[in-house]
């Protein structure tokens, strides 16, 4: 039996739709105008058909499309050209329309980045905490368990020992908290103690009682694509294509969520960057992060640190990727992103500035549009 899929993936951008002549939107919400879309038609897992047009042409090539994709891809791209309202965290209220800072503050002793050194003094972890919120972070991030590649697993109550302290001084310095965990009774004790976001490395498949809590909780959760639902998240990874590949798998996750009962628009996505993936494949899916807007949630990109920054670098080790985890965290403004997770933020947030500076001033310049 044929199978048929559909994909709509921007492929060309403009500083402001003026530019254009109007004929260009305003990508997912973001500070991104995009002109240029690719309409993809896969069969039975292969590209079939490839069509390009602008936003003046998109409703004649969806018109022509099979009957067993039209549905879809009108819902592609209404997804495209819908803002995405504010997340609101109890006191807290982090706007979308620009890219957001997530900071993150790992609490275990094997983190790939930091090597344990704000769980083993509370003093050290607050201060790091005060000063990303002060640099401007919108969120801080939270983590207990490391992911990293052979990382060993935590037991629950472990995990809980180590996140509550820094869930409790973060909440207390008014921060906007999200609790990175796999596991319900961590996810569920963090939010007790302040925690607003969810964000789960394994999309909700590693606990059976995640996604139940999430949606009795009525809080905003993170779906990351990682191909492993076990303990390890990292095995799996084999793909037909990996860009198609990960956005079917996350669509997948996003509608089991929604069947679980959890509110559409409290969902965002994550590709997964380094869980499961090759160098190639990461840089792939960073090509083609403004695909994912098509699924119609906020957009996460966690690309901080990671070792493809090594790889492309002369091997620079973690603590001297700053240059890379910045050209990423580019990479995803352009991209569109709602979130960059980073564990620099003041130098990340310098660059938002400038970058947001610089789509500011073309939505305003209408000096060279005569030349």
């Amino acid at each position: 039996m044929t199978t048929e899929s559909i994909y709509i993936r921007p492929i060309g951008f403009v500083p402001g739709p003026q530019a254009e002549e109007g004929d260009a939107i305003r990508l997912a919400g973001s500070m991104v105008y995009a002109h240029r879309f690719a309409v993809i038609l896969r069969r039975d897992g292969q590209v079939a058909e490839r069509w390009t047009c602008s936003p003046e042409h998109i409703a004649q090539v969806l018109g022509e499309l099979p009957d067993s994709v039209g549905a879809e891809a009108e819902t592609q791209w209404a997804n495209l050209t819908v803002a995405h309202p504010p997340l609101s965290l109890g006191e807290r209220t982090v706007r979308l329309d620009q890219p957001q800072v997530m900071g993150i503050l790992n609490v275990t002793p094997d983190s790939f980045s930091d090597g344990g050194k704000f769980l083993d003094d509370p003093e050290v972890g607050k201060a790091q905490a005060a000063a990303m919120l002060e640099a401007g972070a919108s969120i801080i991030d939270i983590g207990g368990e490391s992911t990293k590649p052979g990382a060993q697993a935590v037991f629950e109550d472990q995990e809980i020992e180590r996140i509550l302290p820094a869930v409790q001084y973060c909440a207390a310095m008014g921060a906007a908290v999200s609790i990175d965990s796999r596991r319900a009774g961590v996810m569920e004790a963090a939010l007790d103690t302040g925690a607003g976001i969810v964000n789960d490395v394994s999309a909700l498949q590693y606990d059976p009682r995640s996604a139940e809590l999430v949606a009795a909780r009525g809080c905003p959760v993170i779906l990351m694509h990682a191909p492993g639902s076990g303990q390890d998240l990292h095995e799996g990874g084999d793909y037909a294509s990996v860009v198609f590949d990960v956005f079917d798998q996350l669509k997948a996750r996003r509608d089991a969520a929604v069947q679980a009962g959890i509110s559409a628009d409290r969902i965002m996505l994550d590709p997964g960057l380094g869980f499961g993936k090759t160098l190639a494949d990461n840089t792939a899916l960073i090509n083609a992060l403004p695909l994912f807007h098509a699924l119609g949630h906020p957009v996460l990109l966690g690309a901080s640190r990671k070792r493809m920054i090594g790889a492309l670098s002369n091997e620079a080790p973690v603590e001297q990727r700053l240059g890379g985890s910045v050209a990423l965290a580019m990479a995803g403004m352009d991209a569109g992103a709602h979130l960059l997770r980073v564990h620099d933020v003041a130098e990340t947030v310098q660059a938002r500035n400038v970058w947001r500076g610089l789509r500011d001033a073309a939505l305003t310049d209408f000096s060279d549009l005569a030349i």
